[in-house]
């Protein structure tokens, strides 16, 4: 059974830092691209971050200089390095990749004040 478990999400105030975590299990993680996805309250889906297998990342311009994507092939483990967090960053975000697109069950990361 694939799966991808986030963790890391909660509530913070403006210019707050969060990191996010998505362990992967059932499936290949090193040498596969992954990436983090969020969904803000009343909006679609937006792409956030995607690494590959030589750990090359790109960013939505929304999120450059703010935020930063790791990932540790050892322990299969996806990272969100959120710092400088404002009320538009708050949503639901997900891990998702790998061979089949597999999602996780998402964590809720509120900014407010």
């Amino acid at each position: 059974e694939v799966q991808l478990v986030e963790s890391g999400g909660g509530l913070v105030q403006p210019g707050g830092s969060l990191r996010l975590s998505c362990v992967v299990s059932g499936t290949t993680f090193s040498g596969d691209p992954w990436s983090w996805v969020r969904q803000a309250p009343g909006k679609g889906l937006e792409w956030v971050s995607r690494i590959n297998g030589g750990r090359n990342v790109k960013y939505v311009d929304s999120v450059k200089g703010r935020f930063t994507t790791s990932r540790d092939d050892a322990e299969n483990t996806l990272y969100l390095q959120m710092n400088s967090l404002n009320l538009e960053d708050t949503a639901v975000y997900y891990c998702y990749g790998g061979v089949m697109g597999y999602w996780g069950q998402g964590t809720q990361v509120t900014v407010s004040s």
